[in-house]
């Protein structure tokens, strides 16, 4: 009678098969993935769209065709709804788009049938079609008011040296002044003038025919700096003083400051004869609340 066991045949002491288990375990090559898994690993499918498209922007809701946000290919909008990119649906199933929808009509209304917004809203439309990259709305903008007179104001400003830096020291300045003091407001002196060479009514005649005959160290004599905190100019444009004044008001109120100016006389340094510096000194409060 034949006894046959469950040991299979060739197997050792217990101990050696326990180490040749080890063994294998330590190089077991990786499992082949299954195909769940290699679905996961693959590149999601291109979203498709509906023909109407629901959609909340920030919480403000619009509905649109396909077509029109695909109206003008080299835009953001085209891109994100072209197929090639995943957009995250709200829970009613509306595609979200992570963004303040309060010009988004503006932006819809241009794509539906070419239409601009009202004046009041070119600006902050502006800034949205920036956004979204849509270059035909950009250049109707840009051809309106007030965008349009700003571009001539910018061109002017492009004559000033330093016309930002200037800025924010005027800020910086106020700053400290009514913080040291512990003031609502602080005050500073500001120089604006137009014509580098010292002009007095008296001297016009003669200024303008000798004013190309000085020799350069005759023409340093009149270099010098008004006894202020930030000095603007000279400049050479139609555009004058007051031009300029008012480009700094506008452009600190647009940053929330309030200003008010008056102009308290002119620099008085003598500097050579009977020429003296003659140029504006204005003074700018600041108020901060």
């Amino acid at each position: 009678m034949v006894v046959v066991t469950g040991q299979s045949k060739g197997s050792g002491d217990p101990d050696e098969a326990m180490s040749s288990s080890d063994a294998e375990d330590d190089f077991q090559e990786p499992a082949t993935p299954t195909a769940t898994q290699a679905g996961q690993a693959l590149p999601l499918l291109p979203q498709q769209f509906p023909e109407v498209v629901p959609l909340n922007v920030g919480g403000m809701h619009f509905t649109t065709r396909l077509s029109t946000l695909r109206r003008y290919e080299d835009t953001m909008l085209a891109a994100m709804f072209s197929g090639r990119h995943y957009i995250p649906t709200d829970a009613e199933g509306r595609y979200f788009i992570d963004r303040d929808g309060t010009y988004f009509g503006d932006i819809l209304n241009f794509l539906r049938s070419g239409d601009l917004p009202p004046r009041e809203r070119v600006r902050s439309v502006y800034k949205e079609a920036q956004y979204y990259s849509i270059g035909p709305l950009l250049d109707h903008l840009e051809d309106v008011q007030p965008l349009k007179g700003e571009k001539v104001r910018q061109a002017f400003l492009g004559l000033m040296p330093y016309y930002k830096d200037h800025l924010e020291r005027i800020i910086e300045i106020a700053k400290l002044r009514a913080m040291q003091r512990k003031a609502r407001f602080a005050k500073l002196k500001v120089c604006v003038f137009k014509e580098e060479m010292p002009i007095t009514p008296y001297e016009c005649p003669h200024f303008n025919s000798l004013r190309f005959e000085r020799s350069e160290s005759e023409a340093k004599l009149f270099e010098h700096h008004c006894e202020v905190d930030v000095s603007f100019g000279p400049w050479e444009a139609v555009a004058d003083v007051y031009d300029l004044l008012h480009c700094i008001v506008t452009d600190l109120s647009d940053r929330g400051i309030t200003v008010d100016h008056q102009c308290i006389g002119v620099c008085d340094k003598h500097l050579i004869n009977h020429y003296y510096c003659k140029r504006p000194i204005y003074e700018f409060k600041i108020t901060w609340w």
